[in-house]
């Protein structure tokens, strides 16, 4: 019986981007209330979003970290406004979710002021990041907070999330209509296909975001990654290797 060794597949590289501007994120603090806020700084960016529609998620993939952001398998668990310091007087907020049916009255009332007076108040918030799921974006909850923020004049920007669950054509699509509809909001509104799961979309956001806070990020980094015949992935130069059958 003959065998081919799988050291003649010639293997598929490409390029990974590494995420740099919330590499060095760490966690600060968290309130409960408006007066306990940490002082101001140089520039925060606050991330919000609809209960599982994968904000937690996201943030772990933009910081390169499995657990900056706790990822509940019960939406609407996170009440406190979450504070990270990107470092040079820099942050990044991770807000409470919104729009779960089941959190009772009593909880999201105090819970919806606190989100609502921190992005009204906040002097040092430089912009809104919302996170949308791709396949429901723009639901009446996302719509009535960005009705709400335009007030301010700082800019939004959506990310799609999940977008590896939609086809390319399907998801070019969405982002077509989402960004339509963030038009006749502010001109300073913009969206983007992200991907958690395959890592896409990173680079994108890190340039509006690193605008935002003042930043300019030095060349991008890439990490060679390669794909044997079977499609397992491996990061180039490491020496994986297979026992031979």
């Amino acid at each position: 019986m003959l065998f081919r060794s799988s050291s003649l597949i010639a293997p598929r590289i490409f390029s990974m981007y590494v995420p740099r501007l919330f590499r060095k994120a760490r966690f600060e603090t968290s309130v409960a209330e408006l007066d306990r806020l940490p002082p101001e700084g140089f520039g925060e960016i606050a991330f919000a979003g609809r209960s599982n529609a994968g904000k937690s998620s996201a943030l772990n993939t933009l910081a390169d970290h499995k657990r900056l952001a706790f990822v509940s398998k019960t939406p609407g668990r996170t009440q406190l406004i979450n504070f990270f310091d990107i470092g040079e007087g820099r942050r990044l907020v991770d807000l409470p979710g919104y729009g779960y049916a089941k959190v009772p009255d009593a909880v999201r009332a105090p819970w919806a002021r606190l989100l609502g007076d921190y992005l009204l108040v906040r002097e040092s918030l430089k912009g809104l990041a919302v996170i949308m799921d791709v396949r429901h974006p723009m639901t009446d909850h996302d719509r009535r907070l960005l009705d709400w923020f335009s007030q301010t004049g700082k800019p939004v920007h959506v990310l799609l999330t999940k977008a590896d669950k939609l086809t390319r054509t399907e998801g070019l699509k969405t982002l077509s209509a989402v960004r339509q509809s963030l038009a006749l909001l502010s001109t300073h509104h913009t969206a983007q296909l992200f991907s958690s799961l395959k890592k896409t979309g990173v680079e994108e956001a890190e340039k509006v975001f690193a605008g935002w806070l003042g930043i300019e990020l030095p060349a991008s980094p890439k990490v060679g990654v390669s794909k044997d015949s079977a499609g397992e992935a491996r990061t180039a130069g490491r020496g994986n290797k297979k026992p031979r059958a």
